[in-house]
């Protein structure tokens, strides 16, 4: 029986990937909505492919545009969150892909799980801003959250028939992105597309500078503290320049279990669709006789600061970390388009931390609340 999936986020990174595999598995899903950003002429073609029953477009021209485009084609297009949120809901479906980058993955994420809808999670910031309000909700809708990020879904499937009260720590692996080993005068040279440039891993732009920062190893922190239910002092970060051995579980007993596999995202992406089976792919398999060397390191947590500022932020908790990837969100963005300096982004973050006005957290609106005023409060700092 063929599986109806929607993907948010269909035309980036995730996205595009999630189709690779579904392409693959052509007997096995069935796609019923698709939404892009700004890249309809992908999204365009995505929708005469795969014949989806609902596409969204965020902008509200560019969905008419896209509209026009389709003619006569039966696939309904919508516009903005509504279009997103309709998507997320579809009564057909019963997995939604949340491949959408930053913020704007949280409304569909919880509309989705209150449709009582499965949740292939590659939008971290949901349980970055949410976690605790997002987890329960799914507790509550009796929803599955099973996560796409390579290092979230090694940890799923190390734990897969262990009681989480057996787990001592969790060990996050990081590639170290491509400045490891740089001191913080280097870092303030580099340039735009040199920090795009990632090592090991196929990734769209905004991952691309977290990764560089090292903020999206201190998102992933703050993640699985949410999806395992962990404490601070349970989850360790460790780079490893090969990114073979995806993350590790310690038991109790001093046991460790890894998964490995080739830097490829379409193998979390297979395992959250095909969850909870696996099936067979053509997809690159290691060759343990021409490994080299696994070797490990400490993250450098003084000169890349972003993984530091996101753990203390994990640690204050309630508004802390919405202040935090909403500073990045914006500061990343200002990056991208050449605006600000690489350093500017763990600069100003710690700036927004200290002016950080709210504490507690009681439900989605504050959270919304909160990330705008602090995308206000960056904006207003850098134009200034």
């Amino acid at each position: 029986m063929m599986k109806k999936i929607s993907i948010l986020g269909s035309t980036g990174s995730i996205g595009r990937q999630t189709l690779d595999v579904v392409r693959a598995n052509r007997e096995a899903f069935c796609i019923m909505g698709l939404s892009g950003n700004h890249n309809i002429d992908l999204l365009e073609a995505q929708i005469k492919e795969f014949q989806p029953k609902i596409a969204a477009v965020m902008d509200h021209e560019k969905a008419l545009e896209l509209s026009k485009r389709l003619g006569k084609c039966s696939t309904e297009v919508l516009a903005g969150m509504e279009g997103l949120i309709a998507i997320a809901t579809m009564e057909e479906i019963e997995l939604l892909m949340t491949a959408v980058v930053g913020m704007v993955g949280l409304l569909p994420t919880i509309k989705a799980i209150q449709s009582k809808k499965n949740i292939a999670l590659a939008n971290k910031e949901t349980l970055v801003t949410a976690g605790e309000i997002v987890m329960e909700e799914a507790r509550r809708n009796q929803v599955k959250i099973i996560p796409v990020d390579s290092e979230h879904s090694a940890i799923f499937q190390c734990l897969k028939g262990y009681n989480l009260k057996e787990v001592n720590r969790i060990i996050l692996t990081a590639s170290g992105g491509p400045f490891r080993g740089f001191q913080r005068n280097q870092l303030e040279k580099v340039t735009l597309e040199e920090t795009l440039k990632h090592p090991k891993w196929n990734m769209g732009k905004k991952i691309s500078v977290d990764s560089a920062t090292l903020m999206n190893k201190g998102l992933e922190v703050i993640e699985a503290k949410w999806l395992f239910d962990l404490e601070q002092h349970q989850i360790e970060v460790v780079v490893h320049p090969q990114s073979i051995i995806h993350s590790m579980v310690e038991f109790i007993d001093s046991s460790i279990l890894a998964q490995l596999g080739c830097p490829d995202m379409r193998v979390p992406i297979q395992f959250a669709l095909t969850y909870p089976n696996r099936v067979e792919n053509q997809l690159q398999r290691l060759n343990f006789s021409e490994l080299r060397e696994l070797t490990f390191e400490k993250p450098d947590m003084e000169n890349f600061t972003c993984l530091k500022l996101a753990i203390e932020a994990m640690n204050q908790g309630g508004s802390y970390p919405t202040v935090l990837n909403a500073a990045n969100e914006v500061l990343v963005d200002r990056f991208l388009q050449r605006k600000i300096g690489f350093m500017d982004i763990p600069n100003e973050i710690e700036s927004v931390l200290e002016n950080n006005p709210f504490k507690k957290v009681e439900d989605i609106n504050e959270i919304i609340v909160i990330d705008q005023w602090t995308r206000d409060f960056v904006n207003n700092r850098i134009s200034s």
